[in-house]
């Protein structure tokens, strides 16, 4: 079997270089390409030791040292938090496309040398790394950020009335609904949750399909996690909040009152 060395450090390299470039997306680290190239560089050449007659354990060392040496060179030394992010990312997106080559691999059987996936002597994975890696590159990083994005919103709330509830709170910036009597911004919740209601008031609200009114009461204290304690908040009790796994919706107004 022939191995062509240039094209084994080229696909490292490639490969090394799309690592790097995401762990500094998805962090936002900031970093000049010319920085993620010489981190690269060192990736790529570390490829021709692992043909050295080395036993899996030496190799898995040498292979986690060469990560960290590349993530220095790359991203510097600021603290060892921050050094064990970029290793940690690194090697997430690693078995990304780690994966991604090994469902190729299972799916059209090519031989393979690690891996390095061999047809007729040519290896398919430099065409599939530069054309379709950069894309699920893409994709996750974007995937990602909505997450990151999306889950910023969510909160763990404890609901005190006629006992504690605990509920999954989202933050909905376009929760603008106000009391018009105490001027207080009202949260909504799942009219189901609390089963027994001592009295309520009625406060109007306007949707797409028009105005109507809300079942409003007030509670003791809404206990929001890592943000703080709100006394005699104004809870709406909605039939159906359309949201998966959520059962209350913050106001955020309720938030920029702190």
């Amino acid at each position: 079997m022939k191995i062509y060395l240039d094209l084994v450090f080229l696909l490292n390299f490639s490969f090394d270089f799309l690592l790097l470039l995401s762990v500094s997306l998805i962090l936002k680290r900031n970093i000049k390409i010319l920085k993620i190239l010489l981190g690269s560089l060192v990736g790529g050449i570390s490829i021709f030791f692992l043909f050295l007659n080395i036993n899996s354990m030496l190799l898995f060392i040498f292979k986690f040292l060469v990560s960290i040496l590349m993530t220095l060179i790359t991203f510097k030394f600021k603290n060892i938090k921050y050094t064990l992010k970029n290793i940690e990312y690194l090697y997430i997106n690693s078995i990304l496309l780690g994966g991604f080559l090994y469902f190729l691999n299972n799916t059209f059987s090519y031989k393979h040398e690690g891996i390095i996936f061999y047809f007729d002597g040519l290896s398919i994975n430099f065409i599939f790394l530069i054309i379709l890696s950069p894309i699920i590159i893409y994709i996750y990083i974007k995937q990602i950020k909505e997450l990151k994005c999306n889950y910023s919103m969510y909160y763990k709330v404890d609901l005190y009335y006629d006992k504690v509830y605990k509920l999954n709170a989202y933050l909905d910036t376009g929760n603008k609904l106000i009391d018009p009597i105490t001027k207080k911004p009202v949260i909504i919740i799942e009219e189901n949750i609390i089963k027994k209601i001592n009295k309520y008031r009625l406060i109007p609200y306007t949707t797409i399909s028009g105005n109507d009114f809300m079942k409003c009461i007030k509670i003791k204290k809404l206990d929001i996690k890592d943000i703080g304690v709100f006394k005699n908040v104004i809870v709406g009790l909605s039939k159906n909040l359309n949201m998966e796994g959520i059962d209350c919706i913050l106001n955020q107004s309720l938030l920029e009152g702190i």
